[in-house]
């Protein structure tokens, strides 16, 4: 479904150059990246804050000319053939918006229904579903600017799969959501990968979002790809180790609690370290409440930053990509 041989996007910007002069200067956002995604397959696609992520789904999509390389979507160029691919992409961006802000989310979705010329029974069908799965009736005549963010997203999302697209590419799509409707979304996004086939491309910040969708992830950093491989091999290795913020009801001296490590403690709240091949977070909740009464609990992954920064230090390890059979 997607074939990305050598593709590089720089730009040229002006900078500052002592008080009067400026010059131009070379950026180069995506360098010389390689990657193919087999159909059906869901993949991660994570890195840091301007390593590349959002430069390489617009190059996919059409929105950006690479300045070098190939690139093949759904047996497409996306520059060239960019009307034709709209029709088999599906695209959400979590800072950007394709349903018209003062109109209500129904005639929303109509709009989008004759742009894509998807036939009338088709739009219908897909359309009730939509709205069944993703729980929009509620809010189908409501203008979109005053949906909440949750409702939003998911109005996007119903958006981008009206026309039935072969492949999405979600960019940040669970950005600002709350717990519940970040489940709610994750929870039909693997429906629809299991159901339908549809491949999915993810872009996000979040590796707990990556590690429940998806068996592949790339990681990107500084426009190149430094890994592509299986989610639970880099999480095992790199981001093996959580923290367990724990509100007590009184100060109290750092808490014994075997195979975790108090890091810090600050009044009533302490921060416990421990890595998930050692012992779980349910044991190592079960030896809190053991030994002091809990106002509250919260559990940390790693950053993805963390993560990247372990890789550099201590190099990849030598696993191949999951099959896509």
């Amino acid at each position: 479904m997607v074939e990305v041989e050598d593709l590089t996007k720089t730009f040229l910007v002006t900078r500052k150059r002592g008080r009067l002069r400026r010059e131009r200067v070379t950026l180069t956002a995506v360098s010389n990246i390689c990657f193919a995604i087999e159909q059906g397959e869901m993949v991660g696609y994570i890195g840091p804050n301007g390593a590349g992520k959002s430069t390489t789904i617009k190059m996919l999509t059409g929105v950006l000319v690479p300045t070098s390389g190939q690139v093949r979507v759904a047996n497409l160029n996306p520059v060239v053939q960019r009307i034709e691919l709209a029709r088999r992409i599906g695209v959400v961006f979590g800072q950007r918006r394709q349903l018209w802000w003062d109109l209500p989310l129904r005639d929303s979705f109509e709009l989008l229904h004759h742009m894509y010329r998807v036939p009338e029974a088709r739009f219908r069908k897909n359309l009730d579903r939509l709205v069944q799965l993703l729980d929009l009736a509620p809010c189908m005549d409501t203008p979109v600017r005053q949906l909440s963010l949750g409702q939003l997203m998911r109005g996007e999302v119903a958006g981008a799969l009206l026309h039935d697209p072969q492949i999405v590419f979600l960019d940040e799509p669970t950005i600002g959501l709350d717990v519940v409707s970040k489940a709610r979304l994750l929870e039909f996004l693997t429906e629809i990968n299991r159901e339908q086939g549809v491949t999915v491309l993810l872009t996000t910040h979040d590796i707990a979002d990556v590690e429940r969708l998806c068996e592949r992830m790339l990681i990107i950093d500084r426009g190149k790809v430094i890994y592509d491989g299986g989610v639970t091999a880099i999480r095992e290795r790199f981001g093996g180790e959580r923290m367990l913020i724990v509100d007590l009801e009184t100060p109290q001296p750092p808490l014994a609690v075997e195979g975790a490590t108090v890091e810090q403690v600050d009044g009533a709240r302490q921060w416990l370290r421990f890595r998930r091949s050692e012992i779980s977070a349910a044991r190592v909740i079960a030896g809190v409440v053991a030994s002091a009464p809990v106002v509250d609990l919260a559990l940390e992954e790693p950053a993805i930053e963390e993560i990247v920064r372990r890789i550099y230090l201590e190099g990849l390890p030598s696993i191949p990509a999951p099959s896509s059979q």
